[in-house]
């Protein structure tokens, strides 16, 4: 059997996988994360961080020590992803024993889509263009803010699109090609437990004194989850290019493996840039995360005076990217029936 033709060989449904997915994109594209439902039911990624915070208090305590704290890592990052997953194969099991296939695949896309970020990510950067261009440097502060760790009070106009810009194309890697990528390979089941590492790693896998021993575990395996798709984020960015007046992908593949492996993160450095490289930008440099001052290598070689219209253009090209993903997604549902 082909990969993708059906989500189980147990509960064959009339649609390829694939085809799931896409309607799940474009459920999140559509209705993204609709406030009214998540002010009164908080939302899965909500109880994910709660049930962390609590193993977090259990297990990364101050007296300690630092090898004690990286094997109680160990055990709360697997008591956590054992207790999701199981959490998930039931949940999927019953989407797929309802007695209606059609229901069966629109629920699975629906839930799906909670999973995602394409819009969510979008309105995000969107917030931080718009200010810009009306001159309104504290609101674009305050905006991007919501985004990136760093330290914001400081930064110039470029530096503020630099974060956002970086944001945007790490974000579309690990909120959109990842989660999707998992579900592909995994089903459901795969699409969550990728959620609940990555939700892991944004909350304890920092390398600050409190987390560096009892994140390292979360850290790690979140970098093993995105290495595939990082690299296949950072392709779509180059092949998305072509369609993009203003876009080099030439000028993105080379950018993407001279400056990749520079990152300090063994995944972002590829959508990143990637990115830098398709609109001739310079991400990266310097930044600080609250007192923190850290130097990182520069990505791309192009300009590094960026301003609101930059991160205009780059939202175009990531507008592209999903058009073509999805486009790719229905072309392999084709393939698999």
């Amino acid at each position: 059997m082909v990969p993708g033709a059906e989500i189980y060989q147990a509960a064959p449904l009339p649609l390829p996988v694939a085809w799931v997915l896409l309607l799940a994109l474009l459920l999140d594209l559509i209705i993204g994360d609709p406030r009214a439902l998540y002010d009164r039911l908080p939302h899965p990624v909500v109880w994910m961080g709660g049930l962390l915070s609590r193993l977090d208090r259990l297990g990364n305590r101050t007296d300690f020590s630092d090898r004690s704290r990286k094997i109680s890592g160990v055990l709360c990052l697997t008591l956590y992803l054992g207790l999701i997953a199981v959490a998930a194969y039931w949940l999927n099991r019953l989407i797929l024993s309802l007695p209606s296939n059609g229901l069966s695949l629109l629920l699975l896309a629906a839930v799906a889509s909670i999973f995602l970020s394409s819009r969510s990510l979008i309105n995000h950067v969107k917030a931080v263009a718009s200010p810009l261009e009306t001159g309104d440097v504290g609101q674009a502060r305050g905006a991007v803010g919501m985004i990136v760790g760093r330290n914001v009070d400081q930064m110039t106009v470029p530096a503020v699109c630099r974060a956002a810009i970086e944001s945007l194309a790490e974000n579309f890697s690990d909120g959109v090609i990842a989660p999707t990528f998992w579900f592909l390979i995994g089903g459901l089941p795969g699409l969550i437990l990728y959620k609940a590492i990555n939700t892991a790693d944004s909350m304890i896998g920092h390398k600050s004194p409190q987390y560096r021993h009892f994140g390292w575990a979360a850290a790690r395996l979140d970098d093993v989850m995105n290495y595939i798709p990082a690299r296949l984020c950072a392709l779509l960015i180059i092949l998305s290019s072509v369609f993009l007046k203003a876009a080099d992908s030439i000028g993105a593949a080379r950018a993407a493996f001279r400056f990749a492996p520079r990152h300090r993160s063994p995944n972002a450095g590829w959508p990143e840039a990637a990115m830098a490289g398709a609109l001739a930008f310079r991400l990266g440099g310097p930044l600080a995360y609250g007192s923190e001052h850290q130097s990182r290598s520069w990505l791309g070689d192009g300009r590094e005076r960026l301003s609101g219209n930059d991160i205009r253009q780059s939202l175009q090209l990531i507008n592209i990217c999903i058009i073509v993903y999805c486009v790719l997604l229905f072309i392999y549902g084709r393939l698999v029936i």
